[in-house]
């Protein structure tokens, strides 16, 4: 589904405010511009851990004061900040995006990544409950762990490991779903709760830990690929432009979910290092290293859901994603020199 086949919604109509935590990330500023060229105005709330104030830089220009910009952590309080800025004015939309995303980021900050899915979580809850607004409680698919349902539908409850090193984002998130229910059965939290399965695009860290940007990275600068494990293990991989449309058809739909958003079509590391040296070119060799403890073996969304409620279905192709993305961190690259 594309930006034009999404109708103005009469709970967030044009010229409305939405505050998205974690907008200087990755998908957080993805986000932010798809709410931007749907005629929304943004506050975007981040400590810049991870996240950089770059991924907006052509948003500012572009759209001026609409886009309004806080540093600040989520863990810490958020209602005075935001009436600094916007004053009387309200949210229609609170987003959480804020946590450490990557296995890198998250495992060298276990602590702040917990206190950001539980305190965090709970601070942007309360600023949803004052601006009377809808709250995007962005989830994972590591809520899953490592599954022993293939693909995974939302009524799977899981097989995480509680005290395993992933367990720090795995249970944030787990506990940010839980918080996020308690809030809205108890007191009333108008909820749209979300589950990413792994996302890739322009605008990703080339030194996030991801298998794509490290493919891609490694190819381009003519390193060896490094794959963990034998290498038959399986992500689904989704184009970021597919997974903020997601996001807008949940946020506008009358479903709390949770649902997944994801692309179904399932790829082996193997499949993903092969395509990824042909659209580069690369003639670069492969490395096989340990798996790391808890690493999924399968990872696959079951979008049943997504497509009956939100009428939503990723349309782009992981061939067609990653030339873009290749393009993308090619460019980059030459930008730096």
């Amino acid at each position: 589904m594309s930006l034009s086949d999404q109708q103005t919604s009469p709970w967030a109509p044009e010229g409305s405010w939405f505050i998205v935590a974690g907008g200087a990330g990755f998908l957080g500023s993805n986000f932010t511009r798809l709410l931007l060229e749907a005629d929304r105005n943004v506050v975007c709330i981040d400590d810049v851990s991870t996240g950089r104030w770059e991924n907006l830089a052509v948003l500012r220009e572009r759209f001026g004061d609409r886009l309004v910009t806080i540093e600040h952590d989520v863990r810490q309080p958020v209602l005075d900040v935001v009436r600094d800025r916007l004053g009387s004015t309200h949210a229609a939309g609170v987003c959480n995006l804020a946590s450490p995303a990557s296995p890198p980021a998250y495992l060298a900050r276990p602590i702040e990544t917990l206190e950001v899915g539980s305190r965090g979580t709970q601070n942007l809850l309360d600023l949803a409950l004052v601006h009377n607004a809808r709250f995007l409680q962005a989830s994972t698919s590591e809520i899953y762990g490592d599954p022993v349902v293939h693909p995974q539908p939302e009524t799977y409850w899981g097989n995480v490991n509680p005290i395993g090193p992933r367990s720090v984002y795995d249970e944030a998130k787990r506990f940010g779903e839980a918080l996020c229910c308690a809030y809205e059965r108890s007191l009333g939290l108008d909820l749209r709760l979300v589950r990413i399965f792994n996302t890739y695009g322009p605008g990703m860290q080339a030194d996030d830990g991801r298998v794509v940007t490290n493919f891609i990275h490694q190819a381009l600068a003519g390193e060896p690929l490094t794959i963990y494990g034998d290498g038959d293990q399986t992500r689904s991989f989704c184009y970021v432009d597919d997974l903020v449309c997601g996001f807008w058809s949940l946020l506008q739909s009358n479903h709390h979910g949770p649902v997944n958003i994801g692309n179904p079509v399932e790829f082996t590391m193997m499949e993903l290092a092969s395509l990824v040296l042909e659209l580069t070119g690369s003639t670069s060799a492969i490395n096989f290293h340990e798996l790391p403890e808890d690493d999924p073996k399968q990872r696959q969304p079951d979008i049943t859901l997504a497509t009956q409620v939100l009428g939503w279905e990723p349309t782009v192709a992981l061939r067609t994603g990653l030339q873009h993305t290749i393009d993308w961190f090619s460019r980059a690259a030459t930008d730096l020199r």
